[in-house]
């Protein structure tokens, strides 16, 4: 640690194991503390703007067109990084909109599984289950 000219060094006034004589070093944080960290930052930006966006695929009864569309709304507003389009982008938007929307049931139409479709109703019972065991 290099000193300042004409400024006490903190060490040597408070000395090492003093409370606030030690200078917190963000560098001695382990990687998973720092990857914890990243995902809560980065989770802050995705987590209010893409909640309305939910596996659509293999579902009974299946997805509705307003649920393909508010994904779509969804997607779109995460790459524009704004949930409202400024007047002069209104046109790009809507369209591009429209574009993935429609490119989503495309791929929901043509998507294959050998899987038995999952009942609406309970997955919502497992996630709401899960919801209320994280923030018990």
């Amino acid at each position: 640690m290099t000193a300042i000219p004409g400024f006490p060094n903190l060490f040597t006034v408070l000395g090492p194991n003093s409370p606030t004589g030690s200078i917190p070093d963000r560098n001695r944080r382990t990687s998973a503390e720092r990857s914890r960290d990243r995902r809560r930052r980065i989770g802050r930006k995705i987590n209010g703007m893409c909640r309305n966006i939910r596996t659509l695929h293999n579902f009974e009864p299946p997805a509705t067109t307003d649920e393909v569309h508010a994904a779509a709304l969804q997607y779109v507003r995460k790459v524009a990084g704004t949930t409202k389009p400024s007047q002069a982008n209104v046109a790009a938007f809507d369209e591009a909109v429209e574009a993935v929307a429609a490119a989503t049931q495309h791929l929901l139409d043509h998507l294959v599984t050998s899987a038995a479709p999952k009942d609406r109703e309970v997955e919502a019972a497992k996630a709401k289950a899960r919801s209320a065991a994280r923030y018990a």
